[in-house]
């Protein structure tokens, strides 16, 4: 073993049942400040006049750029591994959160 390796820290992540299953998303609406980045991931159906947020995600703006990043080279991977995902086109969603949508 390497002194490198020595020196890292190992993190056990535990994942429960409820949380292993996910939330289906198929928006997603960021918000920031100076201090944070606020992700909603909201569920929509087609002609459905509401919306739920189904989770919220609050990043500092460093974790928000490793998690962009993090993203990017997934995608990068996904695509050479399965083709290129393709991006459709589609109409503004107006978006109303109500009197108290401030993040």
């Amino acid at each position: 073993m390497s002194e490198k390796e020595k020196n890292q820290k190992q993190i056990n992540i535990e994942l429960d049942e409820k949380t292993a299953e996910g939330i289906y998303s198929n928006l997603a609406i960021i918000n920031h400040s100076v201090s944070e980045f606020v992700i909603d991931f909201i569920s929509m159906m087609p002609g459905a006049p509401k919306a739920k947020v189904k989770s919220r995600i609050v990043l500092t703006p460093q974790h928000a750029k490793k998690f962009l990043k993090a993203m990017n080279d997934n995608i990068q991977r996904f695509e050479k591994a399965h083709g290129t995902i393709k991006d459709y086109e589609q109409p503004p969603i107006p978006i109303n959160f109500g009197p108290t949508g401030e993040a």
